[in-house]
């Protein structure tokens, strides 16, 4: 069967955009919550409005489009539903910086004309991602997509505050918070990353005599806000003192000298300032102690604390401190630099300083141990599991979560003050009293976002996708999320849902990396853009590498190379299929008459997909990957389609057979395949079926009884014969497509039944009366001589063998004298010793294998 429809090179471009259109146009990816059919369900962890594809994304969306794809096509109603999150600081920041082009800020606009604004720029520039996602090959359901900010998940986010309030959940409170100066917002503890800096360790003298004390700070700055010094009570060296005050530098404020437990004695002096309104720690010691907290330093970082440094800029007041504690005689010790762990803004970089702030909180006590239990009495399953181990260290030891942000942009908090202090917090069907004013804070994106799984399904209605699709079936993120938004997911879904996890299984995987194992940068150099590696090589390509590395909890190695060698494996498959349909390949059932050769690779296809289905259940791409790219090629492509041309070459019974052979081991194959390289497939598999789409076609079911071990070793010793062979010819000179006479001794076993194959497989002629053989070989019980004469130019072929024998030799001679030097072996490394050990055996393997073969020519 000639089949012109497919062009006789493999274009992705020509394929991409054509195929995904035909597959979103025809619903397959649309699901049907009515339906009977067992639901599998994922939610897509929201890319932000200002995202763009990246290879983290690409990492994650292959994983994910795979798992569904596989799940559609064992016949599941399967739902992945995409979205995006409104992105508070960082959209609110892109849009600030669009409109200080023209010198305008948002208070220019003012908050409603900023939020439309806002909107505005969300519907023309924002989402880019989302049209991204489909160029991967995404088959999300588009049907169903959701916003975080669109009306229903606003309606879901205002739900729960409301439930969380009148529970006792969420409270407002003054508490020492990580505060931005350039955004200008609180920040939780996952907002801030943190980075071994530069900086400076100062040791300063506080009071005089015997009421004296020394402590050491890396920010000098601060101490105009100290109000105590603070001592371990088991400290000797402080007994005398505790109780007593000194006088703050640089004040004139005489502040007490606490005992606190927290206090390490083995860290620097043993003494450590306290600043109640600056730093996290010290204000648990503030209120263990009472202490006042004296607030220093306003929103922007700028000192307000009366006196010279007043009006300074944080980092311009530190040494303004110091020169001036200098000038006093009160420095004890100065070390520069010193390096320290600094917390930075995640969005902007900005260097976080903890600040007392009035806020917004959830105690997550009751929720993160609800969190935590249902991970251990397996209702939701970690995998790996040896990562499970982090999240418990996350939740069991979370703190309360401030949930407020100073931002205009976001869902904001639903609580309204009266003229008299009153304070209501109103749900989404209620009006709040006349007069009061709603509070000017928006939420954390988090708090949102870990509503994500049920909120995407109609929560807190009770709709046909709720109770269908929650709880989703997995969860697919990157390990360095866990605690960011899995553990917050897993809080808001069993408190929302009456005890029920958000997902059966959270499945990790690692980041992605460049081939030598370093983090992609920018200043590296070494980023990948997958978007660029999709228009060059394809997005098969593309996913395929990714999934290729991709095991559960570990990091991604990628290089260009490797997704040139996916790029070659895809044509490689284009190839193969379009040369079975030109030869007839049809696939319409199994034949009852099956050759050995067809037996062994059903029987490998049949284990084939055992364990591609078992690594898809482990969520081990990388296996199920690795598999099918060696069963493909080393033994579809390699072997069988070279078997099948001899059989097919014969005509007959045996050659209608073989078609059809053919064409179920490639229709098999293809479906296998479809999860991971989705395009190719698609146009292959519709061409050798002519079926509707592999998008819906069934997930190969290949029964137990195609498992046939005696006819797997007959082919494997055919495999040992042709490969031996093949090595013997190219030992004896001749070229791989050259033909000469050979006389097969095949006897009694197995191989005498394919001696038609091995001679097409090996180009060897049978012999003629004037066969005269020049070289023999044995392969187990088979013999195998050929005639050379006239095939090479032995003259030639000599002078070849005898300049590889002396490099051989030279090399033998050099190993042989490392290994008998006594001073090389007394000081050489073990591994150096037993590599030079390898190279001495190789040489003599080499010496004996070349002296045979110069033995062998004809005289």
């Amino acid at each position: 069967m000639t089949t012109p429809e497919l062009p006789t090179q493999y274009a992705p471009a020509d394929v991409e955009t054509r195929s995904y259109e035909r597959w979103v146009s025809a619903g397959y990816f649309t699901a049907d919550p009515g339906s009977g059919r067992e639901p599998y369900s994922i939610v897509l962890p929201p890319p932000n409005v200002t995202g763009s594809l990246h290879v983290g994304h690409a990492l994650d969306h292959s994983i994910q489009d795979a798992l569904t794809r596989r799940a559609r096509m064992r016949g599941m109603e399967t739902l992945w539903l995409p979205g995006m999150d409104h992105a508070g600081i960082a959209t609110q920041n892109v849009v600030e910086r669009e409109i200080a082009k023209d010198g305008l800020s948002r208070h220019d606009f003012g908050r409603e004309a900023f939020v439309e604004r806002v909107w505005q720029w969300k519907e023309e520039s924002g989402g880019r991602i989302l049209g991204q996602m489909t160029k991967l090959g995404d088959g999300v359901d588009w049907s169903r997509e959701r916003f975080t900010m669109d009306e229903g998940l606003s309606r879901a986010v205002q739900t729960i505050f409301k439930k969380l309030f009148d529970d006792g959940l969420i409270y407002r409170a003054e508490r020492i918070i990580n505060w931005c100066p350039r955004c200008l917002t609180a920040l939780s503890d996952i907002e801030v990353e943190h980075s071994d800096d530069d900086g400076e360790l100062v040791s300063i003298r506080y009071g005089s005599g015997d009421a004296e004390i020394v402590v050491a700070t890396t920010r000098a700055e601060t101490m105009l806000g100290d109000t105590a010094v603070a001592v371990h009570p088991g400290d000797e060296r402080y007994a005398h003192l505790i109780g007593k005050e000194v006088e703050l530098p640089l004040t004139g404020r005489r502040i007490p000298i606490v005992a606190d437990e927290h206090v390490d004695p083995s860290f620097g002096t043993g003494a450590v300032k306290v600043t109640p309104a600056h730093d996290p720690n010290d204000f648990e010691i503030g209120r263990r102690h009472s202490l006042e907290s004296l607030v220093v330093m306003d929103e922007r970082g700028i000192v307000t604390a009366h006196g010279p440094f007043q009006g300074l800029d944080r980092f311009e007041a530190r040494p303004a401190v110091v020169a001036a504690l200098r000038e006093q005689g009160r420095i004890v010790a100065e070390k520069r630099p010193y390096v320290h762990s600094v917390g930075h803004c995640s969005r902007c970089k900005t260097v976080v300083e903890p600040r007392l702030s009035l806020q917004w909180f959830v105690n997550v006590s009751p929720l993160a141990k609800a969190a935590g239990d249902a991970v251990r009495d397996g209702r939701t399953r970690i995998h790996p599991p040896e990562l499970a181990k982090r999240y418990f260290d996350w939740v069991d030891d979370m703190h309360d979560w401030c949930i407020s942000r100073q931002l205009w942009w976001g869902h904001r908090i639903p609580v309204w003050y009266g003229p008299d202090g009153e304070m209501v917090c109103v749900g989404p069907d209620e009006q709040p009293p006349a007069g009061y004013e709603q509070d000017q804070d928006v939420l954390d994106t988090w708090f949102s976002s870990g509503l994500w799984p049920f909120s995407t399904l109609g929560w807190p209605d009770e709709t046909p996708e709720l109770a269908k699709f929650y709880p989703t079936t997995v969860l697919v993120t990157g390990y360095d999320i866990l605690f960011f938004w899995v553990a917050r997911m897993m809080m808001f879904g069993l408190y929302a849902m009456d005890g029920e996890p958000p997902f059966r299984t959270v499945a990790l995987h690692g980041m992605v990396r460049d081939q030598f194992g370093k983090k992609m940068s920018k200043s590296f150099g070494n980023v990948v853009d997958p978007l660029d590696w999709i228009e060059r090589y394809g997005a098969d390509a593309t996913r395929f590498t990714l999934l290729r590395g991709a095991n559960p909890g570990s990091d991604v190695a990628i290089s260009e190379d490797w997704a040139a060698g996916s790029r070659n494996f895809c044509n490689k498959i284009w190839n193969a299929t379009r040369f079975a349909l030109m030869n007839g390949a049809v696939s319409d059932g199994l034949p009852q008459e099956l050759t050995a050769a067809d037996r062994w690779i059903l029987s490998r296809l049949q284990a084939v997909a055992t364990s591609v289905d078992a690594a898809f259940e482990e969520f081990e791409f990388a296996k199920a990957s690795d598999a099918l790219y060696h069963f493909a090629w080393d033994e579809v492509f390699d072997w069988y389609v070279e078997l099948a041309k001899v059989q097919i070459a014969r005509g007959g019974p045996v050659a209608e057979n073989t078609k059809r052979v053919l064409g179920h081991v490639f229709d098999g194959l293809l479906r296998l395949l479809h999860p991971l390289v989705p395009f190719v497939t698609e146009e292959l598999w519709r061409a050798l079926t002519g079926g509707e789409s592999i998008v819906v076609a069934p997930w190969p079911a290949v029964p137990d009884e195609l498992s046939d071990p005696a006819a797997e070793q007959e082919i494997a010793s055919l495999q040992e014969l042709v490969t031996e062979v093949r090595r013997f010819r190219s030992d004896q000179g001749l070229k791989p497509g050259q033909r000469v006479a050979a006389r097969l001794s095949l006897p009694g076993t197995a191989l005498a039944a394919h001696e038609e194959a091995i001679r097409v497989l090996l180009r060897l002629d049978a012999p003629t009366e004037a066969f005269s053989p020049t070289a023999r070989l044995t392969v187990g019980p088979v013999a195998v001589e050929i005639d050379t004469a006239g095939a090479i130019d032995v003259a030639a072929e000599r002078k070849r063998l005898e300049k590889d024998l002396a490099a051989a030799r030279k090399e033998q001679a050099q190993v042989t004298g490392k290994l008998t030097n006594e001073q090389f072996m007394a000081k050489a490394p073990e591994d150096v010793v037993v590599k030079v050990r390898r190279r001495a055996e190789q040489a003599a393997e080499d010496i004996a294998r070349l002296e045979g073969q110069l033995a062998a020519l004809p005289a």
